[in-house]
């Protein structure tokens, strides 16, 4: 029997659906080849639309473009550097290969399977054809298929040459660049045709990823890879040794490692620039490997309130420039006195005793001719340079004076910055980041640098301390002078500001003023391990970064010897006004495109990740939040930041009158004024370096620093966290405050805080002997006191003691003063005159006729009596009961003498107080 062959009846059907697809597929691509030949002129680029950046009212800040950075450069003007570099980290095969490479596909899809880093799988045709044609975020196989067809489509397309022009005119080089021409301008300062082989190889690694690899920003690592580059073109002969290392060493002796990695363009209308280089750098983040925040038409909704925004650059640029004029005042004086007294004894020393390490004339000499030099001679130079057209000399000699003009002006510049956040949202509510925003300073400073905290790192552990139950808000602590021991046993004896000790003190005062003794002996209590958790905690400083941030369980850390960011700062105390619950800081609430589609949702985002992390977002508890509250509220009540909290001081400072009476006092709408709650820190750090103060009220937290963008410098005594940064904060937090309800920071005080009168002096229960030592202070429930206060009521002795040492001082002729720490007030209103005289003569004339002595309005002057406040020689309202006192006593210790001069007839002596050796008559 014949078989019959039954496989070609299935093979032919299922040839002919391949076949199908196969010619399906093959039109498609012949038909987009044929539109890629007839369409593509890569001369010419699709129009951009700039980003919009509007501010929490829906008003501009600014635009972001990119067309002015994109320049174009024919690829025969292109330095060779440039290309061999790029061949040399990106793709060594281009001129071998057809598009791409299967055995860099094959490593790629390798590395992804092992989750191992192999390199990466595109030839630079694929990486410019991904970028024209496809989006480089979408990380699926099918955007990597299709990149793929588009760059064999480009290699039939173009030569290498052309592709190679197109991908260094088109490519993103991060700062806001595209095109190597541009980035060579924005990184280098100079044209593509000028470029060196480090500068070549420092371009060439932005492409992978440009904000790790930013110079600016993170200039190890841009090194690190820099140098493996020169060293493959070393390799594979693009160059030299010698060359390569004259390259690198020429690079990094002449970079700027103060400048940032701001965009490129300068001349943009920007109404808040440090906010939105701060924006931009976030975008640039969110999305890497795309030009779209330049190109796309997006419009960003951020956090920022614009007219606080202004307020506070108005502020800082006030009180920095304040700032320095004080200190070059007291550095010039100081300099004066040191010349004159100081410099003459240690050469003569040196002469005496043949010393010549002392010697300090050539020194002093050397400092006065770099000055000199940096400040007469190297601006001359520059301007031959331009005249005569000496290159070497414009970039060789003259550089060096700029650096030195540099390092000094960092030296001996005050700088500061600020950041507000909103409380209940995290909300950036404005920032500046230092001094004016220009090409060389954009460094924000609020959430770039790491600085020592001061005083305003106590009330972190102070919580802490809350919490062990160990101290409470009226426990007493002595303030004098005491040694701690480290760990090797070798001593460690802080000291009080200025030297000054007060003996037993509340915790609730030490912390308000200050006081340093009583906050290392707070720290010893608690604990280094639970101060430095709890500090950490509220700051966000992971665990890693502690040592390099000088987190360590040593005593200076109680005095904020370590290194914080402004915005870490600000976001902890935030946490106390938020009731112990924290909230990440937010510029960005969400992104449209073009046609009005929401692309990005930070806001929502930030709100997902506070409901994933449920109760472990509320870092402290609501009722040691509560107590903090109470505690810092006290500060700007009683403490350090009373001066900052009243306009007076800002027309002490600064000399502009922008209100009167206290900046948290403000008006309803219902026109009744009230008294917004306020609480902060102030900080003053060892030498006087940085000046802190970091508040908060209902609304707002704000931080503020001012100091040394190169430490070793002493802004000096008269600028402090409380002269300078809490007037600048105060004047900060009316302008946000304003034209808000009040608003208490909790309504009702949280289960488990009892609240008691206690005495100011001795933290126990307040009784009426106690007089007006009383004060509301509250406790975690089972910490209050339970004994009632013992001082004043069994104070007899010690006044009877008191009394009995002054009369013995009198006795012995020593003169003291009487001190009455009550108002005074004369109020002769109730008197009647009979006898025409005025009822004041008659009062003085009755008292004192009484004694046997005589009075005369000669020897009072009542004019000073007629106002309740009379002025110092700075016009500074003080009360005059002090005054007063002393004319009273005056008066009746001469009415007294000549009543003893009278009964016992003799003179009295020169002491004039021989009258109280009669019993009868003493005290």
């Amino acid at each position: 029997m014949k078989r019959i062959k039954i496989w070609p009846f299935f093979c032919f059907p299922i040839l002919l659906i391949f076949s199908g697809l196969f010619g399906a597929l093959l039109g498609k691509g012949l038909a987009e080849t044929k539109n890629t030949i007839n369409t593509e002129n890569f001369a010419e680029f699709s129009f951009a639309l700039p980003t919009k950046l509007l501010d929490v009212n829906g008003e501009l800040i600014t635009e972001y473009s990119s067309d002015e950075k994109r320049e174009m450069t024919s690829f025969n003007d292109l330095p060779q550097q440039v290309v061999d570099a790029l061949l040399t980290r990106e793709d060594r095969i281009f001129y071998d290969h057809p598009g791409f490479s299967t055995k860099a596909i094959l490593r790629a899809v390798v590395g992804v399977l092992t989750r191992t880093s192999l390199g990466g799988g595109s030839t630079l045709t694929q990486q410019i054809a991904g970028t024209l044609y496809c989006d480089r975020t979408d990380m699926s196989v099918g955007r990597k298929l299709k990149e793929l067809w588009w760059a064999i489509q480009m290699e039939r397309r173009f030569s290498k040459n052309e592709i190679l022009e197109l991908y260094l005119n088109k490519i993103y080089f991060g700062g806001g660049t595209n095109g190597v021409n541009a980035a060579c301008k924005y990184y280098f300062k100079h044209s593509a045709e000028e470029i060196t082989p480090a500068e070549a190889s420092i371009l060439v690694i932005q492409l992978s990823n440009p904000s790790y690899y930013n110079p600016f920003d993170h200039p190890d690592r841009a090194m690190s890879m820099q140098q493996v580059v020169l060293d493959a073109m070393v390799e594979l002969g693009y160059v030299t040794k010698d060359e390569a290392d004259e390259s690198f060493d020429d690079y990094w002796a002449n970079f700027d490692y103060n400048r940032t990695s701001t965009s490129s363009y300068e001349m943009r209308v920007d109404n808040a620039p440090w906010f939105s280089e701060y924006v931009r750098r976030e975008l640039n983040d969110m999305f890497y490997g795309t030009e779209d925040i330049y190109t796309s038409g997006y419009t960003v909704y951020t956090t920022l309130n614009l007219a606080h925004q202004k307020a506070a650059e108005e502020i800082m640029q006030d009180y920095i420039a304040y700032a320095n004029r004080t200190y070059q005042k007291s550095m010039s004086e100081a300099k004066k006195e040191t010349a004159r007294e100081f410099v003459p004894i240690v050469e003569l020393m040196c002469l005496t005793f043949n010393l010549p390490s002392m010697k300090i004339s050539e020194q002093r000499t050397e400092s006065l001719s770099y000055d000199e030099y940096a400040t007469q001679v190297n601006p001359m130079l520059d301007i031959l340079s331009m005249i005569t057209g000496i290159e070497s000399l414009k970039t060789q000699i003259i550089p060096e004076g700029h650096n030195l003009l540099k390092k000094n002006t960092e030296r001996t510049t005050i700088e500061g910055t600020m950041i507000a956040i909103e409380n209940g949202t995290g909300y950036i509510d404005a920032i500046v980041g230092g001094s004016k925003y220009d090409a060389s300073n954009q460094y924000i400073r609020a959430v770039q640098s790491k600085l020592q905290p001061g005083s305003t790192f106590k009330p972190l552990y102070y919580s802490a301390a809350i919490d062990s139950r160990q101290f409470t808000m009226s426990t007493v602590i002595s303030d004098t002078p005491v040694v701690f021991h480290k760990d090797d046993g070798s001593p460690y004896i802080p000291q009080d500001f200025r030297g000054v000790y007060e003996g037993n003190v509340e915790l609730w005062y030490a912390l308000a003023h200050s006081m340093n003794i009583p906050s290392l002996k707070v720290l010893d209590g608690v604990g280094f391990d639970a101060a430095i958790s709890r500090a950490t905690a509220l700051t966000g400083i992971p665990v890693d970064e502690w040592d390099s941030r000088g987190i360590q369980a040593v005593y200076p850390l109680g005095l904020g010897v370590c290194s914080v960011r402004p915005v870490e700062m600000a976001q902890a105390f935030a946490t106390f006004a938020n009731n112990g619950k924290q909230i990440p800081t937010l510029c960005i609430r969400y992104i449209e495109d073009k046609d009005g589609n929401i692309i990005k949702n930070p806001e929502q985002e930030q709100h997902d990740y506070l409901d994933a992390l449920g109760s472990e977002a509320q870092i402290i508890s609501p009722q040691n939040a509560f107590i903090m509250q109470e505690m810092l509220k006290k500060t700007v009540q009683s403490g350090t930041l009373v001066n900052g909290s009243n306009f007076d001081s800002t027309l002490r400072t600064i000399k502009k009158n922008k209100g009167n009476g206290n900046k948290f006092r403000f008006q309803n709408s219902d026109g009744r004024y009230f008294y917004m709650p306020a609480a902060g820190k102030t900080g003053t750090t060892q030498n006087w370096a940085d000046a802190w103060t970091v508040g908060f009220t209902p609304y707002y937290t704000a931080a503020f620093w001012f100091g040394f963008d190169r430490p070793g410098q002493s802004l000096g005594l008269e600028i402090t966290g409380s002269t300078l940064a809490g007037v600048a904060w105060g004047d900060f937090m009316n302008v946000a405050n304003k034209g808000k309800p009040y608003k208490p920071f909790v309504n009702r005080a949280p289960n488990g805080i009892v609240s008691a009168k206690v005495c100011d002096e001795t933290g126990l229960l307040y009784t009426d002997a106690c007089g007006d030592h009383d004060i509301i202070c509250y406790y975690l429930a089972g910490t209050e006191p339970t004994e009632t206060c013992e001082l004043h009521v069994y104070n007899f002795g010690e006044e009877l003691g008191t009394g009995n040492l002054k009369y013995q001082q009198i006795m012995s002729g020593y003169q003291y003063e009487q001190v009455d720490d009550t108002d005074l007030f004369l109020d002769l209103s109730f008197l009647d005159s009979d006898d025409g005289k005025s009822k004041t003569e008659s009062l003085f004339e009755d008292i004192f006729s009484e004694s046997g002595g005589s009075f005369s309005f000669d020897s009072l002057d009542l004019d000073s009596y007629n106002d309740n406040y009379y002025y110092d020689d700075e016009t500074q309202k003080t009360d005059n009961s002090e005054y007063l006192n002393e004319e009273f006593n005056k008066l009746e210790l001469n009415a007294r003498e000549n009543n003893a001069d009278s009964e016992n007839g003799e003179g009295t002596s020169e002491s004039g107080i021989n009258w109280l050796n009669d019993p009868a008559t003493g005290p």
